[in-house]
């Protein structure tokens, strides 16, 4: 099993006016509201192919019972703490071809909080075999927190997998997860510099490379991906598409590659499996959604080659 850590979701507000008007009053008519959060996507993809995941993080109040409601409707297994402060809405105006995002910054977790959340994760950790943490951190929790769950993970010999920016990937570094997926934007920031080339994707996981951290993985969107697997470098390609919808495409990619790895697939099947996923789901309207039918078409069209 695959345990899912989203420590700062959110309910998912889309609300689609296709003529929106700035200091007007503007009706909508199309209202959709999503369990939201980047761990969350991963754990919808994970189901959409038939693995078995295991939801946990932080809810609460109204919008943390939607959120519950919602997984219980797609059979989804959960185990989540419960918070005193509200779990955040973030909005999307879809209008003109373009989407206008407004996203709460979400609660404050208190220390009891916290502890109880640690409780909770070392007593779920024993239940599953890779663990899968995406997103920020809320307020409230401690830049190196992933970095404390991580070092939990290795204690119980379970696999990290973990997506995230900023500080909280940094710190998280020095504790080396089993594997992390920046982009180039991420990447140019931990080593200071902008990244334009291949070649230079390279000189950074070499950087990257003194972490020990197993998989390194570059995310190039419609581009494919550049990975370091125990030092070897590996090029995936993946094909060219008319896209729906990309946003999700990294949290699918990320559920194709623990999935991958619970199997214990080696690095050219994760790198293929997780590449697929990321692909099909931008495919599909819906965030963080694959059909579990493409997916054999589509591992036969990603190629993985090693440097």
């Amino acid at each position: 099993m695959i345990l899912t850590v989203t420590l700062n979701p959110a309910v998912d507000v889309s609300y689609r006016i296709p003529d929106f008007q700035l200091d007007q009053v503007n009706r909508c008519q199309e209202i959709q509201k999503t369990a939201g959060g980047k761990g969350l996507n991963v754990t919808r993809v994970i189901h959409c192919v038939n693995g078995k995941a295991l939801a946990t993080g932080l809810l609460g109040g109204a919008n943390g019972n939607l959120i519950r409601q919602q997984l219980d409707q797609s059979e989804i297994t959960h185990d989540f703490v419960g918070i005193q402060g509200e779990t955040r809405n973030c909005i999307a105006i879809l209008h003109d071809d373009k989407q206008t995002e407004i996203l709460e910054s979400g609660p404050i977790i208190t220390i009891d909080e916290l502890e109880t959340f640690l409780g909770k994760y070392e007593e779920l950790l024993a239940q599953v075999e890779v663990v899968v943490a995406s997103g920020s951190l809320p307020k409230g929790l401690p830049t190196d927190f992933y970095g404390q769950l991580i070092e939990m993970a290795h204690r119980y010999q379970k696999r990290f997998l973990l997506d995230t920016s900023g500080a909280s990937f940094e710190f998280a570094l020095a504790t080396k997860p089993f594997l992390i997926k920046p982009n180039i934007d991420e990447l140019s920031a931990w080593v200071g510099r902008m990244i334009r080339s291949e070649e230079e994707i390279i000189h950074a996981l070499n950087q990257i490379a003194s972490y020990d951290i197993p998989y390194i993985v570059v995310s190039l969107g419609k581009d494919g991906a550049i990975a370091m697997v125990e030092g070897d470098i590996y090029r995936v390609t993946v094909p060219s598409i008319e896209t729906i919808n990309p946003v999700g495409s990294g949290d699918s990619t990320m559920a194709g590659f623990a999935i991958a790895l619970e199997k214990n697939l080696p690095p050219v099947e994760v790198l293929a499996y997780g590449s697929s996923l990321g692909t099909l789901n931008a495919l599909e309207l819906q965030t963080g959604y694959v059909q579990k039918e493409k997916v054999p078409e589509m591992l036969a069209r990603v190629t993985v080659e090693k440097r």
